[in-house]
């Protein structure tokens, strides 16, 4: 396998691929016209029978997800689409939005009228302006052209879609937090249950997608459950955004099927830089456990992945080659989920403090044998104990790290300071330790 399957990215490089033009040049919105002649049930069917799972990072099926919604009861139910990609690493939704936001509409429209949905909202990270421009000005022209609204189609289908900008949260990347902010309170995860598609937003049944699962469909529709289905392996069907960062000679977006190995992505994306050997990497963005070299040929689907020992998760693919500190790349990370942590439950928020203080301490050459043990301890402490998977994926870097190399962590307490040279690591020019005059100045 070493073929690309542009389908989400397939007009990123058209000119103005984002304009309503350009999409329906493409044959965009065909697929919404022949979903609107189907009936529901089997729109919904079609979803199950392609296997398509949730691409947002647990690979939940979706058409199972949509099939939880109870029976129709005349009153309202909500499509929420999670757009608040903000882990460290993962960046596959925020160009799909900026190049093809028709896209993700024409997936709203489709996934809204499968689901008896009348309103439909996309929950987008706040700080990516441009691209909550670009979403609003693609919903605008799908009203005018009469793809949103009332009677779409002739149809006698309505749908209204809000375009909604969050203040910035990682938790609300959590689905419960995710509806709590969207109602205007604080970004908090629910007790679950009941679960979303019974009680969801404003006490309705909801169901909640991530934006590539949700810009999937379309293609589904419209050239069917079979050609989905070619691609991929047994149980993870279908293609994927492929996120490759960090020392990599051509970081990008790779749309491939899943099931592909990071040895044939990184063929295509033509090597480490400068030749050096790759040390280790995620699969799935930096709150899935690390691989290393000899990962390098593990299908990336998620039973292989899982089997190996980490998550598909986003297929936020970091690659970090011989330069870098292990330790201070877990630090790095650490002190994201600290930051992040929305304090609702003591072993996340207290936990994340700690590991954080640890790692800091262990980083600047003052940590203790005992610090690494006390890590570990830590992690144990918050897995499977916080209310939410930000705890539990705040420790899965830390206790792999440990596991692949606990010698790195060993040298930093024997030589009371980080062996590394940082700015050999750094993708760009820097010194990274000022003259101590320069530090004042």
């Amino acid at each position: 396998m070493t073929n690309l399957t542009p389908v989400l990215s397939a007009t990123w490089d058209a000119e103005q691929s984002w304009k309503l033009s350009t999409y329906t040049d493409h044959g965009g919105y065909g697929a919404l016209t022949k979903a609107l002649g189907m009936e529901p049930a089997d729109l919904i069917a079609a979803v199950k029978d392609s296997g398509l799972r949730g691409r947002g990072g647990a690979g939940f099926p979706t058409g199972m997800k949509w099939g939880f919604l109870p029976p129709d009861d005349g009153k309202p139910r909500y499509l929420v689409v999670n757009a608040d990609e903000s882990e460290p690493g993962t960046c596959k939704d925020i160009p799909t939005m900026l190049s093809a936001p028709h896209l993700l509409v024409e997936g709203v429209a489709i996934t809204s009228f499968a689901i008896g949905s009348n309103h439909a909202f996309i929950y987008l990270r706040g700080e990516v302006v441009h691209v909550y421009r670009r979403l609003m000005q693609a919903v605008r022209e799908a009203y005018e052209a009469g793809h949103l609204g009332k009677d779409i189609h002739g149809s006698g289908f309505d749908l209204d879609v809000t375009v909604h900008a969050g203040a910035g949260a990682y938790i609300c990347g959590e689905e419960t937090a995710l509806l709590d902010s969207l109602e205007g309170r604080r970004g908090q995860p629910r007790l679950k249950p009941p679960f979303p598609a019974v009680e969801g937003l404003y006490a309705r049944p909801t169901v909640v997608n991530n934006v590539e699962s949700i810009a999937s469909v379309p293609s589904i529709v419209d050239k069917g459950v079979e050609w989905f289905t070619a691609m991929g392996t047994e149980r993870s069907k279908g293609m994927g955004l492929f996120s490759l960062s960090g020392h990599v000679t051509k970081p990008g977006q790779y749309e491939a099927p899943l099931g592909i190995t990071l040895r044939e992505l990184l063929e295509m994306a033509g090597g480490m830089r400068n030749g050096r050997p790759l040390k280790f990497w995620t699969p799935g963005g930096s709150s899935t456990p690390l691989f290393t070299d000899e990962h390098l040929d593990t299908p990336l689907d998620y039973e292989s992945v899982g089997a190996a020992g980490s998550m598909l998760g986003t297929r936020a693919l970091q690659l970090f080659d011989d330069t870098t500190c292990v330790v201070r790349a877990v630090t790095r990370w650490t002190e994201f989920y600290k930051h992040e942590s929305c304090g609702k439950c003591t072993p996340c928020r207290e936990g994340t403090f700690w590991l954080a203080q640890i790692l800091e301490r262990i980083e600047d050459g003052h940590g203790t044998d005992a610090d690494i043990q006390q890590l570990l301890d830590t992690c144990e402490s918050i897995l499977g104990r916080a209310f939410c998977a930000l705890g539990d994926g705040a420790t899965s870097c830390i206790t792999s790290s440990v596991k692949l190399f606990r010698d790195e962590y060993e040298q930093h307490i024997q030589q009371g300071a980080c062996p590394f040279d940082h700015s050999a690591s750094a993708l760009f020019d820097y010194d990274s330790a000022p003259a101590p005059e320069e530090a004042h100045a």
